[in-house]
């Protein structure tokens, strides 16, 4: 498990482009043969991948001090690749293209199949909640932007107040039409909370710029296909790519409320 440690917004000033890679982006993040997991002191986020070729347990690494990975933590994996099974404790829950399983504190044993691509996200969990799944086709999408803007989007709430139960993540897709490329503009921050952007479904040979960084100062970062970013709660997140592309946005800290934002109005980004 690769450890990284919290930044302050004060030292984003001084980072070069290696240093925001570093710090922020996630990539390599579905082997074939081991469950990649990164350990975020943001909000204690723990962000992971696998595509496997054979069955693979998710493992307890040494730093989580427990004796399984949901001890104490929630888990959200969604199915990237080609569907495929997850095992939670003995029952398999079939996972299409953009489905999300939650898996509650408690939960012993999670085995990924093979043939899909999953990426996973976990917070701390002070109690247990039911393992569910929930496939995309039966979550009602809400449709934003639009074609003027280059932004017109579906929102799929998967795991939040009003959906899946949790203890603190919540959860979502967000699939961009053809001829869409922004996503999040205009843009917020919520300082209550820690957000990872993994950005999928993107051509090989495109990019998105993700912009990041406090609003009077941001960067950027270019991410290609299957790679995530992490996004402190002080930081703006949103991102242009150079074709369209769907996103699992995932939030972690003290508010589940969706809303619970501080929009950034697009004439006061640096």
């Amino acid at each position: 498990m690769e450890i990284r440690h919290a930044t302050h917004p004060s030292q984003i000033g001084g980072f070069a482009t290696a240093d925001l890679r570093a710090n922020y982006l996630v990539d390599d993040l579905f082997p074939t043969d081991r469950v990649r997991l990164v350990y975020s002191h943001q909000d204690r986020t723990v962000i992971g991948g696998v595509a496997p070729a054979a069955p693979i347990t998710l493992p307890a690494p040494d730093a989580l001090r427990s004796a399984y990975f949901c001890e104490r933590r929630e888990l959200g994996v969604v199915n990237v690749g080609e569907p495929a099974p997850v095992t939670v404790d003995g029952t398999a829950y079939d996972l299409a293209h953009g489905d999300c399983l939650y898996v509650g504190r408690g939960a012993e044993s999670v085995v990924f199949g093979p043939g899909g691509c999953f990426y996973l996200i976990s917070a701390t969990a002070h109690a247990s909640c039911p393992t569910v799944l929930s496939p995309l086709a039966a979550v009602a999408g809400t449709r934003l932007g639009g074609v003027e803007g280059a932004n017109d989007r579906t929102i799929y709430k998967h795991i939040h107040a009003d959906g899946v139960a949790s203890n603190q993540l919540v959860l979502g897709v967000t699939v961009l039409e053809p001829g869409s490329m922004w996503n999040t503009m205009p843009c917020h921050t919520h300082d209550r909370r820690t957000e990872v952007y993994l950005y999928f479904d993107l051509p090989a040979e495109h990019r998105v710029v993700h912009l990041m960084g406090r609003p009077d100062e941001t960067r950027n970062i270019i991410v290609a296909n299957r790679q995530a970013v992490i996004s402190p709660s002080w930081s703006v997140h949103c991102g242009f790519g150079t074709a369209n592309y769907a996103f699992v946005w995932a939030m972690t800290g003290e508010n589940q409320a969706f809303d619970d934002m501080d929009h950034v109005a697009i004439p006061s980004l640096r």
